[in-house]
């Protein structure tokens, strides 16, 4: 029972955006209102799991998405969990699929699997809804 899976986990990234984006609003015909903002357009970028079976939450916050911090998130994952197969559902983001990480991914073959959800398909990731 080596490799019967102990973990499913659903990953995801997001991110929180540090200002107040206006989606509506009122005003006469032909007199738009300019609306001032503050502030940058920054944010905080999130990568996170959800366990299926636990409800447990790993998450991870950076300045932007790249294979490097996928990989080190990964890391974390995999310590989070120091034992049993975790088998991670993800979308198929670009840096899900990066070449900087086959060699962890060759090196965890028997801890770590990723699963592929079709294209289009968030309704399917349980994680989108955190």
């Amino acid at each position: 029972m080596k490799n019967e899976i102990q973990h499913v986990l659903f990953e995801d990234e997001s991110m929180i955006r540090d200002y107040q984006a206006i989606q509506k609003t009122w005003f006469l015909r032909g007199k738009q209102r300019i609306i001032q903002t503050t502030g940058k357009h920054r944010g905080v970028k999130l990568l996170a799991t959800v366990d299926y079976g636990t409800g447990k939450i790993v998450w991870q916050e950076d300045e932007q998405y790249t294979a490097e911090t996928f990989l080190s998130f990964l890391k974390k994952v995999v310590a989070e969990y120091p034992t049993g197969k975790i088998v991670m559902v993800l979308d198929n983001a670009r840096i899900h699929h990066a070449k900087l990480l086959e060699p962890f991914l060759t090196e965890m073959k028997d801890r770590l699997e990723l699963v592929f959800l079709p294209p289009y398909s968030p309704q399917l990731n349980a994680v989108e809804g955190l």
